[in-house]
């Protein structure tokens, strides 16, 4: 089985591209984050004629998350159980359900903004939630796995220059020990092979020629328990996604499973 992750940055701008590529990849599921659409836009007709189903929790032009899947979607759970409001929504930033006898949570992680921002305050309790909320299924005996975008680099080796992020959101402390608290709940990072290069990036600023200078961060990540974790036969990020014309600023990350 192949599960990948991809923060799309609008499904519907990057719709040609995703289609194209899951036609490809050989992608059987799929963790989608910044849907930026709301359900009803949600492109699940063009995904059906390629024989994909779709879960979806999107409620407008921000967030979103959805799961895609052409070996079975069961048990679906819409957003994040005891997850924390911001400014009295429930903003969509999570998603569940069983495909091929995996369960998969595709997340999108609030950004933070700026450390002494209440957003900030509010991703530490999203992460508090979610450690919570997955603590059962990670010490199943069920193959089970959190994909999306986290919105932090777990290390320092995890940015193209520590020194560049220093002070900022995505590489504090806090958030770091965020991560922690998944792995002590029984989950492990899945580190992906940076084809070609020294770091496996899967995030670039469209802005200063990040991208051909590979200035990057690791925040794309995939979190499995042991019994996915021992699974794993591969796991690369898919650099050539984020090429050319209309690209997202994320690249996908793939994950090979024999089961």
């Amino acid at each position: 089985m192949r599960i990948a992750t991809f923060n799309v940055n609008s499904i519907t701008a990057r719709l040609p591209r995703l289609l194209a590529w899951l036609e490809t990849s050989g992608t059987d599921v799929l963790c989608i984050q910044e849907t930026k659409c709301s359900a009803e836009q949600f492109p699940a007709a063009e995904l059906r004629e390629l024989g994909y189903e779709s879960a979806v929790n999107a409620t407008g032009r921000w967030n979103g998350v959805a799961l895609l899947s052409r070996v079975g979607l069961e048990d679906v759970v819409t957003g994040l159980p005891g997850g924390p409001d911001y400014e009295g929504v429930e903003e969509p930033r999570a998603i569940s359900a069983t495909c091929g006898g995996v369960r998969v949570w595709s997340v999108y992680v609030p950004n933070g903004r700026e450390v002494e921002h209440d957003h900030y305050g509010y991703k530490l309790e999203w992460f508090r939630a979610l450690a919570g909320a997955v603590a059962e299924d990670a010490a199943g005996p069920r193959p089970f796995a959190v994909l999306g975008d986290f919105n932090v680099a777990p290390t320092d080796e995890d940015v193209y220059d520590p020194a560049v992020f220093a002070g900022l959101t995505h590489v504090t402390p806090a958030e770091r020990a965020a991560l922690e608290a998944l792995r002590a709940a029984g989950l492990s990072d899945v580190f992906p092979r940076a084809l070609k290069y020294d770091r496996p990036y899967t995030f670039w600023d469209y802005r200063m020629l990040a991208f051909p200078k590979n200035k990057g961060m690791r925040i794309d990540l995939v979190y499995g328990n042991e019994p996915f974790v021992k699974a794993v036969k591969d796991s690369y990020v898919d650099r050539e996604e984020r090429k050319g014309k209309g690209a997202s600023d994320h690249a996908p990350v793939v994950v090979d499973l024999d089961l």
